[in-house]
Parts: structure tokens; C-alpha cells; sequence
């Protein structure tokens, strides 16, 4: 599984780094994506991240 990040969306809220911190980081004003790929054990945390996201600025690939 790998997460995206559309930088051009984000609005840096910061909520995904609070419900996934594994995976996610915010830099500066976006969010950004830690590790590629996703570990095995974060991935329902990523999958609500990206759900989470008030934009959709966060997608998934499987």
C-alpha cells in the first residue's frame, strides 16, 4: 500500500499526522508521506487518515 499526498490540495490542518503519525509528517504548511510503502500494521490507521482528510487531499494505492 502506498498514501499520497496532493500538496496543491492540503491544507495542513495536521489531522492526518494525529491519526497516523507512522506515515505521516506535516512539513511546514503540508503534510507529507514518511514511508513508502505503508507498514503492514498502519495501514487501517492510513486508510482513516486519508478518510479524515477534510480536503482529500490523501490518496491510497493498494
Amino acid at each position: 500500500m502506498k498514501a499520497f499526498v496532493d500538496e496543491d490540495t492540503c491544507i495542513g490542518c495536521g489531522l492526518c499526522e494525529q491519526i497516523c503519525p507512522v506515515v505521516f509528517e506535516m512539513v511546514g504548511a503540508v503534510a507529507k508521506v514518511k514511508v513508502d510503502p505503508v507498514p503492514e500494521n498502519e495501514k487501517d490507521r492510513c486508510r482513516e487518515a486519508a478518510e479524515s482528510c477534510p480536503v482529500t487531499a490523501i490518496t491510497i494505492e493498494e
